[in-house]
């Protein structure tokens, strides 16, 4: 499931972006990449700057320093003092905020296109001159560790959740939450943080996203005056470990008793957009089929028919720089054990494989990415959060623009090749799945009693 705000935004295929947006690009001297997508429907602008690093690109034994960084941006500069940052951005009517993921961290603020040129000003400065005195950056250890606890630590999914992601990423970056583990974050300093904020933040490892009431015209010169001064760094290249092979299947459990609902849930690695671009919009497409409304398979055969299930879930990512996911899972209903949940998912998975997909499903599902991809260009922030994330994981303008012929040519025979290559449990891709079950805690005796009497 898509938790986070930018996920939120983000459940319209990240590629899922019709022509007629008409995005246009340009890059400046010092190796910035500068994108603006017009939409003349309000005079307000979406101002985003992408980094191309993220949690996957920290040092072993310093995770979740990405995203202490992004906090840390909001403390000042030798011309912003700390905290009026986003101080400013509301004062002139606008709204800001950051997030970080395992391959890109972005800043953005949705303002009045007036007021553009002001959050420029802002954001340049800060990507090389962030300055957070020692009291700001020992008090925000202080909230990311909360945020920690109360986001991971105090939700049994999301903690589950992270050691499944640990299992099936073993000896690669995205086994390691973005988060970061807390031992580790309690432990480094301003001196840590700044060598990974020297190295990475750099004009031509970003790219400037603008979408709203804006033309190329007027952005250039303004992208040049702000962020074409910065001088260019030599920048890490971005190197990780390929994901090992493993013989077994994995199963976790895990009782909570924070946990009401039980719930069981399968994560696969498969391929990125930027890794097997074909494959990838196959997986989008049999992702729609079988969890795209109530319609779809997982819903209609375990939720309606049988009553097995309060809730579905069958989620493709394809926006990484490395490797995708797919996660499925449901919980079941009163009467219903996960491991009952797991069979059934298991003998849909075996029909898929076994009789694959009809073309009036793929058809239909194609058609809802497109009905989803009309939604987006009403949008001024969903589009430049989509170009954004593709951008920093390999694709290019091209790819996005180009997503209307390319999802048409998706057949049935391919969404059953991509079915068969990814969830076969007879023979994994690199390694099989990690299964889950999470569970309330076992009832205590006289309960059992109670229930058996």
């Amino acid at each position: 499931m898509k938790i986070l705000l930018f996920l939120v935004l983000l459940c319209i295929p990240f590629s899922a972006i019709a022509q007629t947006f008409g995005a246009q690009e340009f890059t400046l001297e010092n190796g910035m990449q500068v994108v603006v997508i017009p939409n003349r429907r309000a005079p307000v602008v979406t101002h985003m700057v992408w980094y191309k690093v993220g949690a996957a690109d920290e040092k072993p034994g310093l995770s979740g320093m990405a995203h202490y960084l992004e906090h840390l941006l909001f403390k000042g500069t030798a011309k912003i003092p700390p905290g009026e940052f986003s101080k400013i951005v509301k004062t002139l009517g606008g709204n800001d905020n950051a997030f970080t993921s395992q391959d890109y961290t972005a800043y953005f603020q949705s303002i009045a296109v007036e007021n553009l040129e002001r959050v420029m000003e802002m954001e340049a400065d800060r990507m090389l001159n962030a300055n957070p005195p020692p009291e700001h950056f020992a008090s925000e250890k202080a909230v990311v560790l909360e945020e920690r606890r109360q986001r991971t630590d105090n939700d049994p999914r999301a903690k589950f959740s992270e050691q499944m992601n640990s299992v099936l990423f073993i000896n690669h970056p995205y086994g390691t939450p973005t988060i970061g583990w807390m031992n580790e974050i309690e432990k480094y300093e301003w001196s840590d943080v700044k060598k990974f904020y020297e190295a990475w933040y750099a004009p031509n490892n970003a790219i400037l996203v603008i979408s709203g009431d804006v033309t190329l015209e007027k952005i250039k010169p303004l992208a040049t005056k702000y962020y074409g001064a910065l001088p260019k760094k030599e920048v890490p290249s971005r190197e990780r470990p390929a994901l090992a092979p493993a013989p077994a299947e994995t199963v976790l459990t895990l009782r909570d008793p924070a946990l009401h609902q039980p719930v069981f849930q399968r994560i696969y690695a498969a391929p990125s957009a930027h890794m097997d671009s074909e494959d990838s919009l196959a997986l989008e497409v049999l992702a729609e089929i079988m969890d795209g409304g109530p319609t779809a398979r997982f819903y209609k055969h375990l939720v309606v028919e049988q009553k097995k299930s309060t809730d579905v879930f069958f989620d493709y990512t394809s926006a990484a720089l490395n490797y995708g996911r797919i996660t499925l899972g449901a919980v079941p209903a009163n009467g219903t054990s996960t491991q009952d949940i797991e069979s059934l998912i298991d003998a849909e998975i075996e029909t898929l494989l076994q009789n694959g997909v009809t073309d009036v499903e793929v058809e239909d599902a194609i058609q809802r990415l497109r009905d989803e991809a009309i939604f987006a260009r009403d949008s001024v922030s969903g589009p430049a959060m989509i170009f954004g994330a593709a951008l920093t994981t390999g694709s290019s303008v091209q790819d996005i623009e180009q997503w209307p012929e390319n999802i048409a040519k998706v057949t049935a025979e391919r969404v059953k090749a991509v079915a068969t290559k990814y969830l076969n449990p007879d023979k994994p891709w690199i390694r099989p799945p990690v299964s889950g079950h999470l569970l309330p805690p076992e009832p205590k005796q006289e309960e059992k009693a109670d229930v058996e009497g």
